[in-house]
């Protein structure tokens, strides 16, 4: 059984684990706040120096040259500035993942013990009920790390899908600027 002792320092690590997640996912909206505020900085910065050249255009054609030359990086800007968010999300969700990960073999080892040590004090005649009793922790414990590693393997394959939908995207911007000019 667990003493007030062992309660206590469970307790305070759930709070010190609470706290280290809290401050996982502060980091990540500081850099979310950090990322906007650069990208509407140059956004406004650009769309300033782009109105000023728009008004000294003499004729059309000067002026799809301008559309042209705004555009195609605008929209590498975009795919580059989806791709920071998706970066950064992936990176506090990999920060959770490897707390939640490490509180929970901390806590699937707490309550083994805590288990095994109830089981050697069981009572005589209820070996099969022990029997049982493990096997139904161990498979418990099987399907943990099997959906762990289910959503291991999702992520890995979004990130996949997400590296090529952005290579696509930015060719498909080349090649349309290009067939403008």
């Amino acid at each position: 059984m667990m003493n007030i002792e062992q309660i206590t320092a469970s307790h305070k690590a759930n709070l010190d684990n609470l706290f280290g997640l809290s401050t996982k996912a502060f980091a990540g909206v500081e850099k979310m706040v950090e990322l906007n505020l650069t990208a509407s900085r140059a956004a406004l910065t650009e769309s300033a120096a782009h109105a000023h050249a728009v008004m000294g255009v003499k004729d059309a054609q000067e002026f799809i040259a301008l559309q042209t030359s705004f555009l195609q990086p605008l929209a590498e800007k975009s795919v580059a500035y989806t791709r920071h968010i998706y970066d950064i999300a992936q990176g506090t969700g990999i920060e959770f993942t490897k707390g939640l990960e490490g509180k929970a073999a901390e806590s699937q080892s707490a309550v083994h013990t805590y288990i095994e040590s109830a089981l050697k004090n069981a009572p005589a005649g209820s070996e099969q009920a022990v029997a049982f009793f493990k096997q139904a922790v161990t498979a418990s414990n099987n399907a943990v790390e099997s959906v762990q590693k289910a959503v291991k393997q999702a992520a890995e394959m979004a990130e996949s899908h997400i590296q090529t939908a952005t290579e696509t995207a930015v060719k498909a911007t080349k090649t349309a600027t290009a067939k403008k000019r």
